[in-house]
């Protein structure tokens, strides 16, 4: 293939697992994505990616197309950067809004990593769980874990957010069964349905807190069970995922700025970054340990 763009259908199809989610990747239709599959599949005269219960999977020769298609992205980003580290205008403030989860637990080393290859752009970072107001100036490029965002917005939707139930490794061996108790959001409102995807729906919600950082921490305290982010959960080696207990994949991850501020060479330069470092931690943001 000589086309770029059939390489990008690729990985989309490859990350996202299903037409839709390809298409959601690309801005375009699932129609769109299995009439060029199909165009692609002629040219090689041969199966790139095979269908599978609940979607597509790369066949042997897929694998090879997704490597080389990776190594050309890889390409791409690297030259988007040096164009923009080289541009006169990286200077000055600009400001960064995420939620304190992925401040605290997966991005503070590569943040602080920016400002040193970038030490003119004077990085502010606003750790919220509210969504920083765009259109109001509250922030020039925001991260976010969301089912729907507003529509004006420009930006990249990355892949979902894998969630799981953990609990500190010594909490159920000794804690009498009877004694058992959740660690929950405050009033079920951003997981309706948690209790009856969990593996222990009849155990009793023992204290509710309104944030997930508090909640992490209520957990490793042995307050209890609960649920929390894989790439929260995942690297403490006191927590445990619960028995019977698999990643569910929630919000899509957006990294988004607003349309009067999207060509501006910094602005730019920090989503590309941003985005090649949350990508290069897929499996542990999905929690595929």
């Amino acid at each position: 293939m000589k086309d770029w763009n059939d390489y990008s259908l690729i990985l989309a199809l490859h990350r996202a697992g299903t037409l839709r989610g390809a298409a959601i990747m690309l801005g375009t239709t699932h129609t769109t994505v299995a009439r060029r599959l199909s165009l692609m599949h002629k040219q090689f005269n041969a199966t790139i990616f095979e269908r599978i219960p609940g979607g597509y999977r790369a066949t042997p020769l897929g694998e090879q197309i997704v490597t080389t298609a990776k190594q050309i992205e890889s390409l791409i980003s690297e030259s988007e950067r040096g164009y923009c580290a080289s541009d006169n205008q990286l200077t000055g403030p600009i400001t960064l809004s995420l939620g304190e989860p992925m401040s605290q637990f997966l991005l503070t080393k590569e943040l602080g990593e920016f400002t040193k290859l970038y030490p003119s752009i004077q990085l502010k970072v606003k750790s919220s769980t509210a969504f920083a107001n765009l259109d109001k100036g509250e922030a020039d490029v925001v991260i976010r874990g969301a089912y729907q965002l507003p529509e004006h917005l420009i930006g990249r939707r990355l892949y979902k957010l894998g969630l799981c139930f953990y609990a500190h490794k010594d909490y159920c061996e000794k804690t009498p069964r009877s004694d058992w108790q959740w660690v929950a959001p405050l009033e079920n409102q951003i997981w309706p349905q948690w209790l009856a995807e969990s593996p222990y729906p009849d155990v009793p919600i023992g204290i509710t807190i309104d944030d997930i950082v508090s909640r992490y921490h209520a957990i490793i305290n042995g307050v209890g069970m609960g649920r929390t982010a894989c790439f929260m959960g995942d690297v403490n080696p006191d927590l445990v995922r619960l028995p019977g207990s698999d990643p569910i994949l929630k919000y899509d991850i957006w990294i988004l700025t607003h349309p009067d501020l999207y060509e501006q060479s910094k602005v730019k330069l920090l989503m590309q970054f941003l985005t090649d470092t949350i990508m290069s931690k897929r499996d542990l943001v999905e929690g595929r340990i």
